[in-house]
């Protein structure tokens, strides 16, 4: 195995089976093409990040609870930051040592859990 891979279950394309497979980090190129899809998501080294703002610290906090509990059942975690009702997320392959298409699909399920609201900018 080399320093850029790592073997880690992988969901099929519905998101319903795993699989083990090597993931290995993503080309330059291949990250700029997988942020087309996920266009309120930002680029920051070997990581991709966003945040959004609640009405309030429970609505926040709600939403910490569903990401988790999506982070939990597919194996990969965000970074998670709360300050009061803004939440900020962000995601990295750690043992590839760098961006993967596990993070990219795990961007794709949380944009998910709220759509497109509440995004801000920071």
């Amino acid at each position: 195995m080399t320093s850029n891979s790592h073997i880690e279950p992988v969901a099929d394309a519905q998101g319903s089976q795993f699989t083990f497979c090597k993931i290995m980090k993503l080309s330059s190129e291949e990250i700029n093409s997988a942020l087309g899809n996920i266009p309120l998501w930002s680029l920051s080294d070997d990581q991709i990040s966003r945040a959004w703002q609640f009405r309030d610290f429970g609505d926040a906090m709600i939403f910490v609870n569903r990401v988790a509990e999506l982070a939990q059942q597919h194996e990969h975690h965000p970074d998670i930051l709360i300050r009061y009702n803004k939440v900020a997320l962000t995601l990295t392959t750690h043992d590839s040592g760098g961006l993967t298409n596990q993070d990219f699909w795990m961007a794709r399920q949380i944009d998910d859990l709220v759509g497109n609201e509440n995004g801000y900018e920071d």
